[in-house]
């Protein structure tokens, strides 16, 4: 089975859209590299806001939900 052809909508380049290409559909792999590491980049970083968040409702929760003595 053939992969269709497509135009990369930012450099015009034909290309054949395959599965599992990272990116847009409409963009050739060359031009969808920059912006899969930028997303892996914005995924780590969003991995270490959600351990500051976790860290920041558990204190909320200790201030909040504790026995006074």
């Amino acid at each position: 089975m053939a992969f269709p052809i497509k135009t990369c909508a930012v450099c015009g380049e034909e290309f054949e859209l395959r599965p599992g290409k990272p990116g847009f559909a409409n963009r050739c792999p060359a031009c969808s590299e920059p912006e899969a590491e930028e997303q892996a980049s914005n995924f780590r970083e969003q991995g270490a806001s959600r351990e500051q968040s976790a860290a920041r409702r558990n204190a909320m929760r200790n201030l909040l939900y504790r026995k006074d003595s």
